[in-house]
């Protein structure tokens, strides 16, 4: 069995999904603002490779639906994709927005006192490589407040080797019958679920075994859904609204008012 971790403490209930998605164009800088204004504490973004091996903030792998170029992320260099826009297709008040290296999204986060969670995009053979990628960004970085995710095994199980220190989860888009062996074989401190599939006998084995991975659910915009969740023994849930959960769990869970403090900034 490789390392097991048990991820950073205090990680809040509410995680800004690619930054504040439904308030500001997604995996952006602005998200990120977007969320720490609306008291998040912690944001999820995805990265990318370029043609050039660099890790950019994107979730498709396609370029039209976020930005106003076209083709293939994998196909661009560094420099082209910092000339296109990635916040106007979102409003007006977005257009000087550009696409964000790890390096710069790692280096706000700090700024704004954010703890991030990176999710790896890549398809095929792609996949090791934007894993070692990640890895070499966070070589000598500090990394208390960052958890690695993905869809694909082979990602996180190149993360176990080369980054044991730094938590990771494995994303499930559906169900698996191996979940538990899978979380235990990579050391995964957590399982990311689609909280679509996420019903009561699902959320019954999932949260069994307190000394388990721990369990956040994506993508999360209703407040009476995620109460439904945490009541059932959900951690944290990943959100477009991140203003909306925040103050509904405020309200409705005692000491609560303590996941609206954020990190310390960098020094």
């Amino acid at each position: 069995m490789m390392p097991s971790t048990l991820g950073p403490p205090g990680l809040p209930r509410i995680i800004g999904h690619r930054g504040a998605a439904a308030q500001a164009p997604e995996n952006t800088l602005a998200g990120f603002r977007e969320a720490a204004r609306q008291g998040a504490r912690w944001v999820e973004f995805d990265v990318r490779l370029t043609a050039c091996g660099h890790l950019v903030l994107m979730h498709d792998d396609d370029l039209h639906r976020t930005t106003n170029g076209a083709g293939p992320v994998a196909a661009y260099s560094l420099a082209a994709l910092s000339d296109l826009d990635a916040g106007s297709w979102f409003g007006p008040a977005f257009t000087s927005e550009r696409v964000p290296t790890l390096e710069e999204a790692l280096a706000a986060a700090a700024d704004l006192g954010l703890g991030v969670n990176i999710e790896a995009k890549a398809e095929g053979p792609a996949g090791l490589l934007t894993a070692r990628a990640v890895a070499s960004v966070l070589a000598g970085a500090d990394t208390r407040y960052v958890i690695l995710s993905s869809l694909d095994i082979c990602v996180v199980q190149e993360w176990a080797r080369r980054v044991p220190e730094v938590p990771r989860a494995l994303v499930l888009d559906e169900y698996r019958t191996d979940w538990a062996a899978l979380a235990q074989d990579m050391g995964c401190s957590a399982l990311h679920c689609n909280h679509e599939w996420l019903d009561r006998q699902h959320l019954a084995e999932l949260c069994r075994d307190p000394s388990g991975p721990r369990l956040r659910a994506y993508t999360v915009n209703a407040v009476e859904r995620a109460q439904e969740l945490f009541a059932a023994g959900v951690e944290g849930v990943f959100t477009d609204c991140p203003g909306r959960l925040v103050a509904a769990t405020s309200v409705a869970t005692p000491g609560a008012t303590r996941h609206n403090q954020r990190r310390p900034p960098a020094a």
